[in-house]
């Protein structure tokens, strides 16, 4: 068994085993808003290589390539983890690599590190963006950071981003948005109840729309995006003897990125014209731009279909600024945030060697 790695003992060798790497990675842990020493060993790894420009800034680092050649492409992947939950350090077990992160996204990380070092003269220059806080609130996302800061550093013909995609090209992503659905009654005695309105009662008409919400299929460039709407949450009562006067319903919409995140507050709202809604949050998707010609290349290099990303990632942040965007990293995204995450080896390899064949052909 190993033991997880300090800031000290990390000593990283991209240009070594690729699973030792991604092992390697796991074992520092980098729960949120506790990179440092994550980004120390990264940094320290891509300096020593002498054909990458490396800058950090906070807990991110970025190395880039200046071959002057005709396209920039960005690989990005993010080093953070939510919390552990007795899964560190990593195991090796029946060619998978098991541990915190091991899918989402230190397998997708060691890809990117490894690559960043190892390929020396690429086509295409490089950006490699590994990046603090992603599991953590948006505000301290490390690639706004960057992006408010330095955007130039994100900047590029196509932007990669090798979030868990099982191997395969994912579009584009949804936007989501979240509100609350208030319903209002009058509160009363339990004992008498007959004198109140009870909203919770009062909030069957919500639900019932929500369950009879149909799913919608939105065609895009090929891919097939599902839109669904849910209720997450149903919040009400003050005390148990007392009929409560309000019911909040939170629900949940992801749509898809053909529609701003405007049309998707309408939809909501015109289907609970009576009730007050209250948005908390609505974030715009990307649309997948696999026609731009960055793309297109690495999609005929590959020679798989891409398929929707179902969920929202990163690859919004650059679409935002105007850099089309898609996934493509090992693992199985249902997996992450799991006790029994891992990541499997024969995938790490397989978008290893897709990413090396397209940045040197």
């Amino acid at each position: 068994m190993r033991d997880a790695a300090t800031a000290e003992q990390t000593v990283l060798q991209p240009a070594a085993d690729l699973v030792e790497l991604t092992r390697a990675l796991v074992d520092v842990p980098s729960e949120s808003g506790d990179e440092a020493a994550l980004a120390d060993a990264v940094e320290r790894a891509l300096r020593a290589a002498p054909h990458l420009r490396v800058e950090r800034i906070g807990h991110s680092v970025v190395a880039r390539t200046d071959l002057g050649r005709a396209e920039r492409v960005v690989l990005a992947g993010h080093l953070d983890t939510v919390p552990a939950c007795d899964n560190l350090p990593s195991r090796l077990v029946d060619e998978r690599v098991y541990g915190l992160g091991a899918c989402d996204m230190k397998g997708g990380v060691a890809v990117a590190l490894q690559t960043a070092v190892t390929v020396t003269a690429p086509t295409r220059d490089v950006t490699y963006v590994f990046y603090e806080c992603e599991e953590a609130a948006a505000e301290r996302n490390g690639l706004g950071t960057i992006a408010a800061q330095r955007p130039e550093l994100l900047a590029g013909d196509l932007a990669i981003l090798l979030e868990p995609s099982g191997g395969l090209v994912e579009g584009g992503c949804q936007g989501f948005l979240t509100a609350d659905v208030i319903v209002r009654g009058r509160r009363a005695h339990t004992a008498r109840a007959w004198q109140g309105v009870n909203a919770a009662h009062r909030a069957a008409e919500v639900l019932r729309r929500l369950d009879e919400h149909a799913v919608r299929d939105v065609h895009i460039d090929g891919l097939v995006y599902r839109e669904a709407l849910s209720a997450v949450a149903v919040r009400s009562g003050v005390a148990s003897n007392v009929v409560p006067d309000e019911c909040v319903v939170s629900v949940n919409l992801r749509f898809a990125p053909s529609r701003s995140p405007e049309e998707a507050e309408a939809q909501v709202r015109a289907l609970f014209p009576e009730y007050e809604v209250v948005v908390t949050e609505a974030v715009a998707g990307a649309l997948p731009g696999l026609g731009r010609p960055a793309a297109a290349s690495l999609l005929a290099r590959l020679g798989s279909a891409p398929r929707a990303k179902l969920g929202w990632t990163d690859v919004a942040r650059f679409a935002a600024a105007g850099v089309p965007a898609l996934n493509f990293g090992p693992g199985d995204p249902s997996l992450a945030h799991t006790p029994d995450e891992f990541v499997p080896v024969g995938e790490l390899h397989a978008v290893r060697a897709a990413l090396r064949s397209w940045l040197t052909s």
